[in-house]
């Protein structure tokens, strides 16, 4: 297993554990990709460093220690530029991550079907193309005979540029073949009522699925688990519905991921309701739903009913106010009940907490579910109520 160090900029409006919880969930990316995380780097700038990222003294320091332990990679909590790629490598005596290059790494390993594959592979090129001139600084740059500027290592670069845009464009064609097939298999299914589940990456969709479907869909405690999108037709008393799991959303997750994943998540686009899916037991839900809601937006969801599932109500834990502490209390200061009682009990959206692992409140859930398909499936067919 590869040893890494992780190493983040605070920005001046974030709060120093805000940054700590954003490095643990990149220790879990890198735990995902089996790297295991030797030590955290941190440093407080107004704004990332255009060149370096962080400042040159904190570089040398992070340099000096990857030298001294033998790192094998060092990963940044932000995507870097070419440029700023090109210098840290010169400065550093390790490899380089930065947290898009880690998310891509995770996708093409997880990615299982054909249609998975070609789109990682794609958000994978795009994401090299402008960084190619950086795999060529091994070559100097040399004039050529006639005059020209055009050397070994520019010559190669355009080459390279030359195959990857090529395979850029037979990828995009093979993705619009691809969708059309599978714009086919929507319309084949009818008219039955559509459920998608959504939320934050490892908040339980996926055990969840298979609880309302009785199906083995993978699931696991490590992020980005399902890729695939994933339609099952479910029965609640003689009601059918066609319920779907997606691929989980992420903080800064990678522009190139959004443009090539829009097509999978057409499910959510085309669903009649979503089921949110949150992670109550997570220190920073509230932004995980935050997340949630503007990649939603993103790929034109935003408008769609919800329903917002609070998930692993088992491993909520919070901490006790002694009586003598005047401190306004906090986020981590309300137990269960008292959550249940803050914006959550005013916010129109209906909700739920459960635990999918411990099948808490799982009957509530379906009955629910039942109630809100039911409702959506008597406006569509007015006459079949018989069915209910």
């Amino acid at each position: 297993m590869e040893r890494a160090v992780l190493v983040a900029v605070i920005r001046d409006n974030q709060e120093p554990r805000q940054a700590e919880e954003f490095l643990d969930e990149l220790e879990f990316l890198a735990t995902t990709a089996d790297i295991e995380t030797v030590r955290r780097f941190t440093q407080r700038l107004p704004q990332p460093s255009s060149r370096i990222y962080v400042g040159p003294g904190k570089l040398q320091e992070i340099a000096d220690y990857c030298k001294e332990h033998e790192i094998d990679v060092a990963i940044f909590d932000d995507e870097l530029n070419p440029s700023q790629t090109r210098n840290i490598e010169q400065a550093m005596p390790c490899r380089i991550l930065d947290r898009t290059r880690l998310i891509l790494d995770i996708f093409l390993s997880r990615a299982q079907t054909a249609y998975a594959k070609t789109q990682v592979q794609l958000a994978n090129y795009e994401y090299m193309l402008p960084r190619l001139a950086g795999m060529w600084t091994h070559l100097e740059r040399q004039r050529g005979g006639t005059g020209t500027r055009g050397g070994a290592g520019e010559r190669e670069i355009e080459t390279d540029r030359r195959i990857v845009r090529n395979r850029i464009s037979k990828l995009k064609e093979e993705l619009k073949k691809i969708d059309r097939q599978m714009a086919v298999q929507r319309s084949n299914r009818g008219h039955m009522v559509r459920v998608a589940l959504v939320g934050y990456t490892n908040v339980g969709k996926s055990t969840l699925m298979n609880l309302i479907s009785k199906s083995e869909v993978f699931a696991e405690n490590k992020l980005f688990a399902t890729l695939d999108t994933t339609v099952r037709k479910v029965v609640f008393d003689n009601l059918p519905f066609l319920l779907s799991d997606t691929v989980g959303f992420i903080r800064k997750l990678p522009t190139e991921l959004i443009e090539s994943f829009k097509s999978t998540l057409d499910e959510v686009r085309e669903a009649d309701l979503l089921i949110h899916v949150v992670d109550i037991s997570h220190p920073q839900f509230e932004e995980q739903i935050a997340v949630v809601k503007q990649t939603l937006q993103e790929i034109g969801a935003g408008d769609k009913p919800v329903y917002l599932v609070f998930n692993k109500v088992d491993a909520y834990t919070y901490i006790e106010k002694e009586p003598d502490d005047l401190t306004p209390a906090t986020r981590e200061n309300l137990s269960l009940d008292d959550l249940k009682k803050s914006w959550i009990a005013k916010a129109n959206t209906p909700c739920i907490f459960l635990s999918a692992i411990e099948r808490t409140n799982i009957e509530k859930f379906r009955s629910d579910l039942y109630g809100m398909v039911r409702e959506i499936h008597a406006g569509r067919y007015p006459f079949n109520n018989f069915l209910y």
